[in-house]
């Protein structure tokens, strides 16, 4: 038998696949045959003074805003793409040996991972060389919407148009999907940490208070929504007081965060008109049919599915576990990799350059 041949059996006896949906907001791993075994905040606390990780993941969120000066809490991954090299590759390694004391086999395992739709050439290799760095033996990288798609069970490879929009933490990716390949696709820069910053402003106009991402994601999560309820939704905000410098809460409606996210809502909807105006007439014949599906932590925002159907005049739907799409597409990818390599970004590379 030829070496090479025994080595990579050899490999892949020791090793399992792994999946990751690398994220703005949250980093999820999954192991072929095991299905997702991480979901950890994308954020890396550095002590500035050593230049060390002080933590990584959940303890690293809930330092942020509370830290003491020689600490800082950073999310190395904006917008959906790499911002910090060097911190990106400790938190992967980080999240890759937590994963390892999950499933000891893992070694120098075979890697899918999901990118936004449309992220330049170079954003790819920062993207392939951090994984290399963290160990993978192979590396493969799709776009999140084709990798939700897949997750969700759409029929990609069908001759049949099918629409996603994949609102995460950082990134919106809207797409039509057909015959296995992106017919139209949009990616933008309105999502969870867009509706935080959002609210952080409306704050510190209408009621100046200043507070922080932390509070305005949790104030988000309580009572954010994009329609009328059936009752007013309130909760109290503590901040600093941009008048007197001094701490102060006061107590905002549903209607508040309404308001605050709005224009950015519109602009999300004015977007997935966009892509559907750019649609073949065709492909656009089977979206009116088939609906509209919705993936993502956004997605679950109160009101959105409803005031997308009345904008749209399309079926919306919501995915099963809409957080989990991409990384579940991942995993069904490993299982086959040969019948979705097409969907794989060019520069993928099998194997590690050796050294000279």
């Amino acid at each position: 038998m030829d070496f090479s041949v025994l080595k990579e059996k050899i490999f892949r006896a020791l090793s399992n696949d792994i999946g990751i949906d690398l994220g703005t907001a949250n980093t999820l791993i999954s192991v072929r045959g095991y299905g997702v075994v991480l979901n950890e905040p994308s954020v890396v606390a550095i002590n500035q003074k050593t230049g060390q990780v002080v933590a990584v993941g959940s303890h690293a969120k809930q330092m942020v805003g509370r830290t003491p000066l020689h600490i800082v809490a950073v999310r190395p991954i904006v917008d959906g793409v790499i911002s910090d090299f060097e911190i990106t590759e400790e938190m992967l390694v980080y999240f890759l040996n937590k994963v390892h004391r999950l499933s000891p086999k893992l070694l120098r395992p075979r890697i899918v991972i999901g990118v936004p739709s449309g992220i330049t050439n170079v954003e790819v290799r920062a993207v392939r060389d951090v994984i290399r760095n963290a160990g993978a033996r192979e590396i493969h990288i799709v776009e999140e919407p084709m990798a939700a798609a897949i997750g969700i069970s759409m029929p990609v490879h069908d001759p049949v148009g099918n629409m996603i929009v994949d609102i995460g933490g950082g990134t919106t990716d809207i797409a039509v999907i057909s015959l296995g390949g992106i017919v139209r696709s949009k990616n933008l820069r309105i999502a969870g940490d867009r509706f935080n910053r959002d609210i952080i402003a409306y704050i510190r106009n209408e009621f100046k208070i200043f507070i922080g991402d932390r509070t305005a994601e949790e104030v988000k999560i309580a009572i954010g929504s994009v329609l009328p309820g059936e009752a007013l939704s309130e909760a109290a905000v503590r901040g600093r007081d941009l008048v007197t410098g001094l701490p102060r809460e006061v107590t905002i409606t549903d209607t508040d965060i309404r308001e605050a996210i709005s224009s950015s809502v519109a602009e999300l909807i004015e977007s997935v008109k966009e892509v559907l105006e750019r649609t073949p007439p065709e492909v656009l014949s089977d979206v009116m049919s088939r609906g509209i599906v919705l993936v993502g932590g956004g997605a679950t925002i109160p009101g959105l599915l409803e005031l997308l159907q009345e904008e749209l005049k399309l079926p919306i739907t919501i995915a099963h576990n809409p957080m989990t799409a991409v990384v579940r597409g991942t995993e069904v990818i490993l299982e086959n990799i040969e019948i979705h390599r097409a969907f794989f970004l060019s520069g993928d590379e099998s194997a590690p350059p050796e050294e000279s």
